[in-house]
């Protein structure tokens, strides 16, 4: 006999039991984007290998390491997507979304795929949420993305929970001035630098500083700042977006390690994370990235957004005492007497969902004794049984009996069932 065929390692069914977490969240997410005015955007689960090579960079670790690439039956190679900024970037292009003078604001929820050792808060394929905006130049754009964070947080009950922090990247031209000083000073102490931090020394020099290795922190704390190398425009863009955060009651802190490697991020960058989940503390991350779009062949474009992971939300959610997550068991499971009955509530089932179209019913598909679907009601989670026996068939009445407490039952006439549900169940 063969071997049962398992999932792939790193990727994870959600069960039924989970789902209701899920969509609770994806319910929040919307939310939140319809009130500042973002549409959803859906981009396909695979796109050319080039659109990640030329929109993350080669010299990177998701491309160098992480990528499910694989060549199609015509030779050309394809790419699971890794994230999803570059995938809404082309897209934007492709469909005419970066018009001149316009702006477009998106969103997107969706898989995405790394091959990456699981381990907890990493899987192979996992769920992020997105947010970008084109066309916007200055600081006001980035407050407002940042705030739309902010003011999901709040609706999930997690604000207490997550911590801001912000930096600048000044402009391109400021920032290859400051990759100079910093290579030189890495240069000058190469016999301290971890083996990531000498592949990364000529590729991608700003991610040194970002190091998680406590045995850099003392290097990194003595390199030259890019805070030193900026403008006086770029001051005054950081300035005034933190006068805009307080402005909406964000107090970030700011944090001059926190970089992107890549050229075509520039002026602000930003990041939430939680002490709740150990060493995996990102929950979101953002920042402008206005090269990205003539880096993919569009004109040059303003461009911002950030992007949450869904399972880490979720496990930052699981920590909190608070149960927010809707009870997503059934409000009736139907018990039938026998088959006459079961034809009639059959119809009476239909007849209840049209009349109460938030409704959850269950009805009994199993042949079985009153006492076995009684069973089987408890199972399902139902609030309250709907019988239909003998009794009540020939009365043109139902008996209402409560699952979850002591209350008993009611028997209710068919023409008064659907208000008393309607009070019962608290269904509008």
């Amino acid at each position: 006999m063969s071997d049962k065929i398992q999932s792939v390692r790193g990727m994870h069914d959600i069960l039924p039991a989970d789902s209701a977490r899920w969509q609770y969240l994806e319910s929040v997410v919307r939310e939140a984007m319809d009130s500042y005015g973002y549409a959803e955007i859906r981009t396909p689960l695979i796109e050319k290998t080039g659109l990640f090579s030329r929109g993350i960079g080669e010299a990177t670790d998701i491309v160098e390491k992480e990528m499910y690439t694989f060549p199609d039956r015509k030779g050309e190679s394809l790419t699971l997507r890794p994230e999803n900024t570059a995938g809404c970037v082309r897209a934007a292009l492709q469909h005419g979304l970066m018009a001149p003078a316009g702006v477009s604001r998106i969103w997107y929820a969706g898989p995405m795929f790394r091959y990456e050792r699981p381990q907890q808060g990493r899987t192979r394929q996992f769920h992020q949420v997105g947010a970008e905006v084109y066309g916007v130049n200055g600081p006001s754009i980035e407050a407002e993305l940042i705030a739309l964070s902010a003011r999901l947080w709040k609706r999930l009950g997690i604000d207490a929970n997550v911590v801001l922090e912000i930096n600048t990247l000044g402009t391109s031209e400021e920032r290859a001035a400051y990759r100079d000083q910093l290579v030189a000073y890495f240069n000058d102490h190469l016999q301290t630098l971890d083996d990531d931090s000498q592949r990364r020394l000529h590729s991608n020099p700003l991610r040194i500083l970002d190091s998680k290795n406590p045995a850099m922190q003392e290097l990194n704390d003595h390199a030259p700042k890019l805070s030193e190398s900026l403008g006086q425009e770029s001051r005054e863009h950081f300035a005034r977006l933190q006068e805009i955060l307080a402005g909406c009651g964000i107090v970030p802190n700011v944090n001059p390690r926190l970089v992107r490697g890549l050229d075509y991020y520039s002026h602000s960058v930003w990041e939430w994370s939680t002490d709740l989940l150990g060493a995996q503390s990102a929950v979101c991350g953002g920042g402008r990235y206005d090269g990205l779009v003539v880096e993919l062949g569009g004109k040059p474009c303003p461009a911002v957004g950030w992007a949450l992971g869904m399972e880490r939300l979720l496990a930052v959610l699981d920590q909190l005492p608070q149960q927010l997550v809707p009870d997503s068991h059934p409000h009736l499971y139907f018990v039938v007497a026998d088959d006459v009955a079961a034809a009639v509530a059959q119809k009476e089932a239909e007849w209840l969902r049209d009349a109460l179209p938030g409704l959850k019913l269950v009805q009994n598909a199993m042949p079985g004794s009153i006492k076995a679907q009684f069973k089987r009601a408890d199972k399902s989670g139902a609030r309250f049984a709907l019988v239909l026996g003998e009794d009540e068939y020939r009365s043109r009445a139902f008996t209402v009996k409560s699952l979850r407490d002591d209350s008993g039952q009611q028997t209710v006439q068919r023409d008064e069932l659907v208000a008393y549900l309607k009070k019962t169940l608290l269904l509008d």
